[in-house]
Formats: structure tokens, C-alpha cells, sequence
């Protein structure tokens, strides 16, 4: 397959790969969005034109989850790493908060609360290499809580949530989806706070995106820093200070893309697609392929596998690099290698990887 403009396949767990539409139009609209004279990088986040780009951000993110009004949506910075600080500090006054750490994401989301204030480890898989997702069952939930908070996606172990926990009654549940966001309809009355750093299926890096539920607001203290005030950033509809604001505006791109496909059940259908594709490989690989995850936990996001050998692990990643499939290094944490297959990862992007994996099996097997 000859891909347009010389572009790779590109499997980087991110910043990632943005639909090429997309991509089109914003260079297309670089010097001039719109006949308004000069493009996004380049005018006033007080402007009209600008509040019609944030605008149809946040109205495309909303008819693709079916958003209520009692929600609030907040186009932040800092990534989503700073959230492991402000949800704590904005929704936990008094009291504990209970985690489910499933990865290094929620491990790190757990230890960044703990700077803050009262937790409690409500399930914890890392003494079995954060190979599986918790049972309901197996949460040990306080019904107290300030709130529940789990990882639907880590994006380094490579496993994914079918279904949220559910936290006991009146206790919110706070997720981190950074790397399955937009990826698959959510029952988004289940959640309290979703938050999600762009740069792996929204869009480019700089953005971070809070869905929250309104009643929650009563929760910020007083006299938190500014920047760090859900309460602020909603009351001034993310424009407190200068946003990133040509972030958003890929972002909203990349949401009309996602509704003209068919929305986010189409997505889905796409995205478990593609990764049959390649589980498929591993599956029947014999063990040649060895995935770090259980089957039942496995993510749809990153695609994570060894091969016989720390020898082999690099010749995949050396020959993979040299034919265009590029960005396979698993995580320095966990070794071997990771597949991420994105939303605007072509699916014969995905069939191009598969056979590699079989013509690799079949010269070194």
C-alpha cells in the first residue's frame, strides 16, 4: 500500500497519529480560517472567531457522547498529568478517596493524591505485572469516599475497562481516559469527571479535556491557585487565561471527523477491528508472540506483546522501523513491543502490521 505524502504507519503511543483529513484542512486553514484574515495560530482567543472554534469543539464532543447540560466541558493545560493533582484538590474537602490502580497511570494518579491528602488502594494489580483488571468483586469500596478513580486505558501495560467499576451509591467515579477517549460511546450520567490528555486519539499534545458533572463544583475550596479551579475555568468557559488554542481547534477537527465517520459506534466497530487483526497474530502465533495481558483485559488502544527473546524484540523493531511501521518500542518499563492502533490509525495500517508479524514468524520461528 502506497500511502499519500510519503506517510508512514505510524504506531507511536503518542502524541499519535492524526486523521490525514484533518491534517488536510488545518493546512489548508493556516494562513486564513475561514476568510478572517490570518489563521488560528495567529488570532485573539477573545475573538469571534475564535469563541466559534471552541464552541463547535465542545457541541461536536457533546453530540458524540450525548453530553447533558448538567455537565460541564473544560478545555485545560498541563495534561492529564496535572489532573492527578486537581481532582483531588477540587473534589476531595474531607475524607478519603479510593483508587483502582490497574497500571502506571493510576499508580502515578494514586501517588500524586497521596501529596494531597487521604487515599485508599482499592484494588492493585501490580504484584501480578498489571497483567488483569479487577472483578467488581475484588474492589474493596468505601462508601464514604470522596470519590472512585480509575484508569479505563493504560497505555503502558496495554489493558483496558469493558465496563466501569461501579463505586458504591452517591460516591462519583472519576475517570482517567486519556488513551480509549472518544474511542467508544460511554453512559456518561455513570460518571461524575472524565478527563482525557488529547494527544492519543483527540488530537496534538497541549490540550486536556474535563467533562464534569456541574453539582460537583460546590466541592472546590476556597482560595485554590486560579489555574487549578475547576470552578474558575468553568465559570469562564476554559478562557480564563489564553487556552492552547490551536490544540482545541485540531480537536474540534478531529470531532467532526469522528461524527462524519458515523460517530463513536462506528469507531468502536473500527477499533475492534483493527486489533483483531493483530490479537489474532499473537493468538495463533503458537507463543511466538507473547502478550503481556490476560485475553479478558486486554486493551483495544495499545497492543502490547514480547517475542522469544530480547534479541528478536529489537530485529521486529529494527526491521518493522526499516519497512515504515514505526513507533513499536514497548515502554522502557515494560519492554517488547507496543502497537498502538489510535483512532486515526488507517485499519490497513493495522492489516500492513499483521503481515509483518507472520512474515517475521515465518523467517525467525
Amino acid at each position: 500500500m502506497t500511502n499519500p505524502h510519503g506517510r508512514i504507519h505510524n504506531f507511536s503511543a503518542g502524541p499519535a497519529t492524526l486523521p490525514l483529513p484533518v491534517l488536510e484542512q488545518a493546512q489548508a486553514e493556516l494562513l486564513n480560517w475561514r476568510g478572517a484574515g490570518m489563521g488560528v495560530l495567529e488570532m485573539s482567543h477573545r475573538s469571534a472567531s475564535f469563541e466559534t472554534i471552541i464552541g463547535e469543539a465542545e457541541a461536536d464532543l457533546r453530540a458524540l457522547y450525548g453530553i447533558p447540560e448538567e455537565y460541564a466541558v473544560l478545555f485545560l493545560q498541563g495534561g492529564a498529568t496535572l489532573q492527578f493533582a486537581m481532582v483531588p484538590m477540587n473534589l476531595r474537602a474531607t475524607g478519603s478517596a479510593d483508587y483502582v490502580v490497574t497500571g502506571a497511570w493510576s499508580k502515578g494518579a494514586i501517588k500524586e493524591a497521596e501529596k494531597l491528602g487521604a487515599t485508599r488502594v482499592a484494588f492493585s494489580a501490580e504484584g501480578e505485572k498489571f497483567s488483569r483488571l479487577p472483578a467488581q468483586s475484588e474492589l474493596q469500596l468505601d462508601p464514604k469516599a470522596a470519590y472512585l478513580y480509575f484508569c479505563s486505558n493504560e497505555t503502558i501495560h496495554g489493558v483496558e475497562f469493558g465496563a466501569e467499576p461501579a463505586p458504591p451509591e452517591g460516591v462519583p467515579l472519576v475517570c482517567d481516559s486519556s488513551s480509549d477517549f472518544v474511542s467508544r460511546p460511554l453512559a456518561i450520567r455513570k460518571y461524575a469527571l472524565i478527563y482525557a490528555g488529547a494527544q492519543k486519539n483527540a488530537g496534538p499534545a497541549g490540550v486536556t479535556i474535563v467533562i464534569l458533572r456541574k453539582d460537583l463544583l460546590a466541592r472546590t475550596p476556597p482560595r485554590l491557585p486560579l489555574m487549578l479551579d475547576y470552578k474558575v475555568q468553568a465559570e469562564n468557559k476554559s478562557l480564563y487565561n489564553t487556552p492552547p488554542c490551536y490544540s482545541i481547534y485540531i480537536v474540534g477537527l478531529v470531532f467532526k471527523w469522528l461524527r462524519g465517520l458515523g460517530g463513536l459506534e462506528a469507531m468502536a466497530q473500527r477499533n475492534a477491528a483493527k486489533a483483531r487483526l493483530v490479537y489474532d497474530v499473537i493468538d495463533g502465533s503458537g507463543g511466538f508472540y507473547r502478550g503481556f495481558v490476560r485475553p479478558d483485559s486486554r486493551s483495544k488502544m495499545n497492543l502490547t506483546f514480547a517475542l522469544p527473546d530480547e534479541n528478536l524484540d529489537r530485529q521486529f523493531v529494527k526491521e518493522a522501523t526499516a519497512n515504515g511501521l514505526d513507533g513499536l518500542k514497548g515502554h522502557r518499563v515494560v519492554g517488547g513491543i507496543r502497537a498502538s492502533l489510535y483512532n486515526a490509525l488507517p485499519p490497513e495500517s493495522a492489516g500492513v502490521l499483521a503481515d509483518f508479524m507472520r512474515e517475521f514468524q515465518r523467517k525467525n520461528g
